[in-house]
């Protein structure tokens, strides 16, 4: 798959571990590197910031997508393309719209409720874009047990989580999403 811009859902906080920043820095040198433009919040603070300023500092794209309310706190000033958005709503579908993949990186719940909803579109049908997790230091390993667990209790099918890619290295996630294979399955279970 082609990879021209991948929107990067991650922490507006740098988290507890050094090992969140230095992946944030390296897949932002990665996208730059290989003129994929960064679609991402519009923030100047936290991983978010990271990821962008290693973008811009290798020379890449970067357009960040940010509600109004927020624009006025935390806009970063420096992005090559920047669009504010009257709300989360219209900020989330344009950054939809701006990418041809997706990545969760730690991040807290505006993180999880980003990747779920266009992992949720992806389930439905509604686009056949890849989805992944660069799931740094195991910080996503307590979110799969979950997830496996409702797969246990049939209200999401082994399938759907298939769908979606996990890596820990910026490498593998890139490498997933490139050799992504769109698959459509029903989406519900025992439905009658």
């Amino acid at each position: 798959m082609n990879l021209k811009s991948i929107a990067v859902y991650c922490g507006s906080s740098p988290g507890l571990l050094p090992e969140y920043a230095t992946v944030a820095e390296e897949l932002g040198k990665f996208l730059a590197k290989n003129s994929i433009t960064l679609v991402y919040g519009g923030s100047s603070v936290g991983l978010m910031k990271i990821v962008a300023d290693n973008v811009l500092q290798g020379g890449g794209k970067v357009i960040g997508v940010i509600p109004e309310a927020i624009a006025k706190k935390v806009v970063h000033p420096n992005l090559t393309e920047l669009h504010i958005t009257a709300d989360m709503h219209a900020r989330k579908k344009m950054m939809f719209d701006l990418a041809d993949a997706f990545i969760a990186m730690p991040g807290g719940i505006g993180t999880l409720e980003e990747i779920f909803e266009v992992l949720t579109w992806s389930q439905l049908g509604f686009h056949s874009k890849p989805c992944a997790f660069l799931n740094i230091a195991g910080y996503y390993h307590k979110l799969f047990d979950f997830l496996k667990h409702s797969v246990d209790h049939r209200f999401v099918k082994q399938e759907h989580l298939d769908m979606f890619q996990i890596s820990n290295t910026v490498e593998g996630v890139m490498d997933a999403l490139k050799t992504y294979k769109p698959k459509i399955f029903d989406k519900w279970i025992d439905r009658k």
